[in-house]
């Protein structure tokens, strides 16, 4: 059963504690197994990338079945409904639309003594984007993934996503990749895969980004071969947090809580608020929902460890355990939401009022559904278009401006005892020019 918390000296604990959920001692033992792996397909290619899927997805292919071919895309689309493609086509327009604000402008500025100083914004060569599969399909995470990649101009997008139980993958993930562009698709998943787009394979390429969310063996993968390329986030587990006062309604509140403890059995859903009758109906609400529920067992998992209700005093005082959590998904279902927002400083989206339940966001509001969990919304942000471009500073100085500042040059580069560096400077502002050197 969901618990009710009213003993404000417990609520810092519980929320630590489900915070904390994925830092456990068995994250230990899988590192070392996705190191292992890791390693494996550094030095073996497709051998290793097709061992590991023999063995931990019980498919056997070889290395020239990995890549989906333009027929089972072009199959895809005679197996999906038709108001199924035309959701996906709704949600690219509202994504794209939404993204398209978000790209950084390059820019210069002129300056006097003709200083010239600016920044100037590029794409990645090659994207690889990592969609959770196998027994699912989130044709969503394709979009969500492969549009800011788009719309950043990166130029070439690689997908990896595990095959299901024929070896084939999802219709509506090849009919989300196709509607956005993306043809070169392999299927395979786990730790392998995020290996084979690190390190190149003699089938798939090196990629410069990783980005997509995916089990703690895809996260870890994530986590280690970062540097060698960039990546968007460590996604952990789903997580809501709900901030509700007496006008909200208890079934919204217990549907909205139950929408992310489906997703997994670490899930987290939580409410904090200030009305404790509200808070006994969604308890009743959430037991009545979970009855006949098709993901039962793994909600109610959820649920029963990671889910929590708590009472506090004032919106004020919820706000503030909220920032302290700084979930992946906030919801203020409060009379004045806008009113409420100033108070709340971390939080990967903020979903306000009772008509904008998550799933807007999961599909197709237009923001980024890949966000920070596990409390990185304290320093992190949203998967964008800026998490595939990167940025060179533009710098350029006449001879007039060199010459100004020199001596602070000069004085700075003796002070760090690096001698050549003040040379570089000096030598160009020299009024008699040094000889050069004999051979």
């Amino acid at each position: 059963m969901l618990r009710i918390i009213n003993q404000q000296a417990d609520v810092r604990a519980e929320l630590q504690r489900i915070c904390d959920r994925t830092h456990d001692e068995q994250v230990l033992h899988k590192e070392a197994t996705v190191r292992e792996v890791l390693q494996a397909v550094q030095r073996q290619g497709d051998k290793a990338v097709l061992h590991y899927t023999a063995e931990f997805d019980h498919h056997s292919f070889k290395a020239d079945e990995l890549r989906v071919t333009a027929a089972e895309i072009d199959a895809a689309y005679q197996q999906v409904s038709k108001p199924l493609i035309a959701s996906i086509q709704l949600a690219c327009k509202q994504i794209e639309a939404f993204h398209r604000q978000r790209i950084p402008k390059s820019w210069v500025h002129f300056g006097d003594d003709e200083v010239v100083l600016g920044k100037r914004y590029t794409p990645v060569d090659r994207a690889g984007l990592y969609v959770p599969g196998g027994r699912a399909s989130y044709p969503s995470t394709v979009l969500m993934n492969a549009i800011p990649a788009k719309v950043a101009g990166v130029p070439r997008i690689v997908m990896v996503t595990p095959p299901g139980t024929s070896k084939g993958i999802s219709p509506a993930v090849l009919v989300a990749a196709n509607e956005v562009g993306v043809k070169e698709i392999y299927r395979i998943g786990g730790a392998q895969a995020v290996g084979a787009l690190a390190y190149g394979t003699e089938t798939i390429p090196k990629v410069d980004v990783i980005t997509g969310p995916g089990n703690i063996y895809v996260t870890l993968a994530k986590k280690l071969v970062y540097g060698t390329v960039g990546i968007d986030s460590l996604a952990g587990p789903s997580e809501v947090l709900i901030i509700a006062d007496e006008t909200a309604n208890p079934v919204h509140i217990a549907t909205d809580l139950l929408a992310q403890a489906e997703h997994d059995p670490m899930a987290a859903a939580i409410l904090l608020t200030t009305d404790a009758a509200l808070a006994k109906n969604v308890q009743v609400a959430v037991e009545r929902q979970l009855v006949d529920h098709p993901r039962q067992l793994d909600t109610s998992k959820a649920i029963a460890h990671y889910g929590l209700i708590v009472v506090v005093e004032s919106l004020e005082i919820a706000a503030e355990f909220s920032n302290e959590f700084a979930p992946e998904h906030l919801e203020l279902e409060v009379k004045d939401p806008w009113g409420l927002l100033p108070h709340i400083r971390h939080a990967g989206a903020i979903f306000l009022g009772h008509s904008t339940p998550e799933a807007v966001g999961d599909y197709l509001a237009g923001p980024n559904h890949t966000l920070p969990t596990s409390g990185a919304a304290r320093y992190a942000s949203a998967l964008g278009v800026e998490t595939f471009l990167k940025h060179s500073s533009i710098i350029q100085y006449s001879q007039t401006a060199l010459e100004k500042v020199a001596s602070a040059i000069d004085t700075l580069a003796t002070a760090e005892g690096l001698p050549s560096h003040a040379n570089s400077v000096r030598c160009r502002v020299q009024k008699d020019e040094p000889n050069e050197p004999e051979l």
